[in-house]
């Protein structure tokens, strides 16, 4: 089989004004980026026109370090949809230059199931991610400025320049950077530079930006620019917020973000549409693509296939509390992707991190190994159903899985709860090869269903907390640390208990802990800070050493890429 650049290469591409006619998008609302992809302005949303489609909502069991082709799921589904005589649009996140450059590769897909053309979905696209940095650092230069400018000038600040004292106290923002780059997560500010103050700081990844959090989940414009108003940049001496507003440094971000409030529109190596929207991480951020993506395909098409980042616990979760919560967004069903691999990975068996390669057992037929990690399994299913879902079970077919052990797993996946379960064999045969799981899907979103929450928005924030520790993750209890106990006290008292919460914590479990496989149960869950977004509407909770600044490992996937005699990019997955 074809490396996935060249399968991408082969693809037969529509032009982009070609696939915003087939949705029957204006042409005044599509503005070209090259041939193949478009910006849809999101003016569109204000055409009176009804949303008809489902919305299918993809998640997975806890993941390897290697992914258990989610994307290829999301993309192979809306295309086997399209076969069935049902148009369908895939609805995407951004990659992120980190990963890609890192252990994971990129997030387009694969095989005959990815987004084309791959290396412009994965390297830039259409600037979104840069223009989220450069936004976020202005607010960061701005603040540094300010206080330097209020110290120097002392009580002249104000007869001197028009403006109010912010006495800023204490600075919230860091910088971002959109690359794995752990050398930056704490460094000096300023360091012998009489025209700076110089002071502690550090760089986060652009994907946890809370201004790309906010990217995704605002409905337009107008929103977005009330959204960042209210991003909370420091605390003043007296312990009060410091807004961009306060800055006055929200409208020109806001400016930097006019073209980015945009979906993407692409399409698939069959020409079914994708929508291209938005990048934040899931074990750092609320980990959904945008909302706007998902109105516009939801007018545009009968079903929208959208994806949340990582297990049910992490971007599930984060979907309904956060964003369906927001929006209004109802899925009529959630997929559950799974892999043989993936399932004995959950036996606790193996103990492999990020960039390692997988053990030959969880390759090779093993009951045991198979029966210990399908609690994994089977508690997703639940976690999903508490959620109010229809759950489909999409399990995702390697070369070297065999029949029984397949069979065994569909078979113990309904008996779990699942509606039902089906192969996916989308990467090998693309939409032909998730023609049987797009049946399925079809079925169980007749009906639709309202979703429950795990918590009502009215909860005080430490029950919260307590709740999503306890009947979200399984554990007994929640402990926090002295920092995260007056951080809440003071959130509580500012008014934001009815905020949802935003968790972060490692993916790689069910629990906070990276290490306890399967479904641990009797652990408590460690809370070290917690940070108001206000511009997101949602308190960031972070739950043990979990990296907002990734790194690079002893073997990164830039050691692959290059370009060829042709001057073609080679060595992208």
């Amino acid at each position: 089989m074809l490396s996935d650049i060249a399968l991408s290469r082969h693809s037969t591409l529509l032009e982009a004004d070609a696939l915003a006619v087939r949705l029957d998008i204006p042409s005044r609302f599509v503005h070209p980026y090259g041939r193949h992809m478009a910006k849809i302005d999101p003016a569109l949303l204000r055409e009176p026109k009804a949303e008809r489609g489902k919305l299918i909502l993809v998640s997975a069991i806890t993941p390897t370090p290697f992914g258990e082709g989610k994307t290829v799921t999301t993309l192979g589904l809306s295309m086997g949809l399209n076969r069935r005589g049902a148009s369908s649009i895939a609805c995407v996140r951004q990659p992120s230059l980190g990963p890609v450059f890192g252990v994971k590769g990129g997030a387009a897909g694969g095989g005959h199931a990815q987004v084309v053309p791959m290396e412009a979905m994965n390297l830039h696209l259409t600037g979104d991610i840069h223009a989220v940095g450069a936004a976020h650092n202005l607010a960061a230069a701005a603040l540094d400025a300010r206080l330097y400018h209020e110290r120097k000038l002392g009580d002249d600040f104000t007869a001197q320049t028009g403006l109010p004292r912010l006495n800023i106290g204490h600075i919230l923002w860091p910088r971002v950077v959109d690359m794995n780059d752990r050398a930056l997560r704490r460094v000096t500010l300023g360091l012998g530079d009489e025209t700076a103050v110089e002071r502690q700081g550090r760089f986060i990844i652009t994907a946890a930006s809370e201004l790309m959090a906010i990217l995704a989940l605002a409905s337009d414009l107008h929103d977005l620019r009330a959204r960042i108003g209210r991003v909370r940049l420091a605390e003043a001496v007296d312990g009060s917020p410091i807004t961009a507003e306060d800055l006055e440094v929200a409208g020109a971000m806001t400016a930097l973000l006019k073209q980015a409030i945009a979906p993407t529109l692409m399409q698939t190596s069959e020409q079914t549409p994708v929508l291209v929207h938005a990048g934040p991480f899931a074990n750092i951020a609320h980990g959904n693509s945008s909302v706007i993506a998902d109105r516009i395909a939801l007018r545009h098409a009968d079903y929208v296939v959208t994806e949340a980042g990582f297990g049910t616990d992490m971007g599930l979760e984060k979907f309904f509390h956060i964003k369906a919560r927001q929006s209004g967004l109802q899925p009529a069903c959630v997929v559950l992707v799974a892999t043989l691999r993936g399932i004995k990975a959950n036996s606790g068996a193996f103990d492999f991190a990020p960039g390692q390669r997988p053990p030959a057992e969880l390759t090779a037929p093993n009951q045991q190994l198979l029966e210990l990690g399908m609690e994994n399994l089977r508690w997703h299913i639940g976690n999903a159903r508490r959620y109010g879902m229809p759950v489909v079970v999409a399990l995702n077919r390697f070369p070297e899985d065999g029949d029984e052990e397949l069979n065994w797993v569909m078979t113990q996946a309904c008996l779990a709860g699942a509606r039902s379960a089906a192969l996916s064999e989308a990467f090998a045969k693309g939409g032909a090869g998730a023609t049987t799981l797009a049946d399925a899907v079809i079925e169980a979103a007749i009906q639709g269903s309202a979703p429950r929450w795990l918590y009502p928005s009215a909860l005080p924030l430490r029950d919260k907390l307590t709740t999503l520790a306890e009947r979200g993750y399984g554990a007994s209890g929640v402990r926090l640390s002295e920092t995260a106990e007056a951080q809440l006290e003071m959130l509580s008292q500012q008014g934001l208990d009815h905020l949802s919460l935003c968790m972060a914590k490692t993916p790689l479990s069910i629990s906070h802990d990276p290490t306890l496989k399967g479904v641990p149960t009797g652990f408590v869950l460690p809370v070290e800070a917690l940070v108001a977004c206000t511009g997101a509407g949602f308190i960031y909770v972070l739950c043990g050493p979990v990296m907002t600044m990734p790194g690079l490992g002893s073997l990164p996937g830039y050691r692959h890429i290059d370009i060829d005699e042709h001057g073609d990019i080679i060595g992208l997955r």
